[in-house]
């Protein structure tokens, strides 16, 4: 059997853990997200959908040629601006993640899709299926706190990278990089940094 990807969350966050509520340093958040040179980005629907007028409206160099695969969760069909995303410069392809009661697609829609659980997409199934037919070997996980606390309550994340930055988003904050409740796990830090602008890094293993 073919060893499953490495799955890596990487995301921003303040003290108090929160996504929101602050104002994240994205210039060196994305610099240290080139550290895995990931095969695959894998993005939540939201993750997607927070950025579509951006998408529609910004320039579409094409796919990024050697770049990685985006493969976006979207199992109520929410998305629309698939083309957008493979033109836009960051990823060589793009596949949606559907499940068999995502809502009928429009005919000839030019994305390829990997259909796979009954009532919600199988995570499991998808980066097995990603794996084996796409050379799929490390994972970047690049989304909101559901699809992260998904990832991990299936356990299927090996690392956890947190860029710290120096604030407490307080009763700003809307969302947690961990979602709502995730299981239970113990975690290995594998390693601590400190950066510029009072940024700290933290890497764990699961």
């Amino acid at each position: 059997m073919a060893q499953p990807p490495y799955v890596v969350v990487h995301v921003g966050v303040s003290v108090d853990g929160a996504t929101t509520g602050f104002q994240p340093d994205v210039a060196r958040f994305y610099q240290l997200a080139q550290t895995w040179r990931e095969d695959l980005t894998l993005a939540g629907a939201d993750t997607i959908l927070a950025q579509e007028e951006a998408l529609a409206q910004g320039e579409r160099p094409g796919p990024a040629e050697g770049g990685p695969l985006l493969a976006v969760v979207d199992g109520r069909g929410r998305v629309s601006q698939w083309e957008a995303l493979r033109e836009a410069g960051h990823w060589s392809d793009v596949v949606a993640l559907h499940c068999a009661i995502t809502p009928p697609r429009p005919p000839g829609r030019q994305v390829r899709e990997l259909v796979t659980g009954a009532d919600r997409v199988d995570l499991a199934d998808a980066l097995r299926t990603l794996g084996r037919d796409d050379g799929v070997r490390v994972v970047r996980v690049d989304s909101g706190g559901g699809l992260t606390g998904a990832l991990m309550t299936a356990g299927l994340v090996d690392e956890i990278s947190l860029l710290v930055h120096p604030c407490l988003a307080g009763e700003r904050a809307t969302r947690f990089w961990y979602g709502s409740a995730p299981a239970a796990a113990p975690l290995t830090l594998a390693a601590a940094q400190s950066l510029p602008d009072g940024l700290v890094w933290l890497r764990y293993h699961r």
